[in-house]
């Protein structure tokens, strides 16, 4: 188990390094990644990311839920506050699944995923959790519909056996 020590002593190393210095709030490339809980795939890690490069949205299954698109809405208040309107440059959205994802194992519990996607029981294959490939496929559509156009969206799909990522929707703009 990590412990709280634990944790204080691996953030004294961190901060010793001094790579936070001078951060700003909004990510230097103008990337934010969807992306799942689990601890095998940090978006940082498996796409080569470095601190302040992007932003990421973690969740299970690294699903674009109602709560998600909340969230993006929230965030975007955050970058009109900060600079008085839209995020200077391209913003591009990368949705980020995974093979052996622990969301396939909640197709047992339908009332429960329901839930997470706002969405009745009926219809739960309509949002593919057992497939990551088709699951990008649906998110990013959601996110080319919600998002206000010239925004580029992307979906990826990381095998946790060979660590590397598939493209399965290039970057697009999302249009009118």
């Amino acid at each position: 188990m990590i412990d709280t020590d634990e944790l204080v002593r691996r953030n004294a190393g961190f901060a010793d390094g001094g790579s936070f210095a001078g951060l700003g709030l909004m990510p230097r490339g103008s990337l934010t990644v969807i992306g799942c809980v689990d601890p095998r795939v940090d978006p940082s890690d498996v796409l080569g990311l470095e601190l302040g490069e992007a932003a990421a949205i973690r969740n299970v299954g690294g699903r674009v839920t109602p709560a998600t698109l909340r969230t993006l809405g929230m965030l975007s208040k955050v970058v009109q506050a900060r600079t008085g309107g839209p995020r200077p440059g391209g913003v591009h959205y990368a949705v980020l699944h995974h093979t052996d994802c622990g969301i396939t194992d909640l197709a047992a519990f339908p009332e429960l995923l329901a839930d997470y996607f706002e969405v009745p029981a009926g219809d739960l294959d309509t949002k593919a959790v057992t497939d990551p490939v088709a699951a990008v496929r649906v998110d990013v559509g959601i996110l080319r519909q919600k998002l206000p156009a010239g925004v580029l969206v992307s979906g990826l799909v990381y095998d946790v056996a060979t660590g590397l990522i598939e493209v399965v929707v290039p970057p697009t703009r999302v249009e009118v």
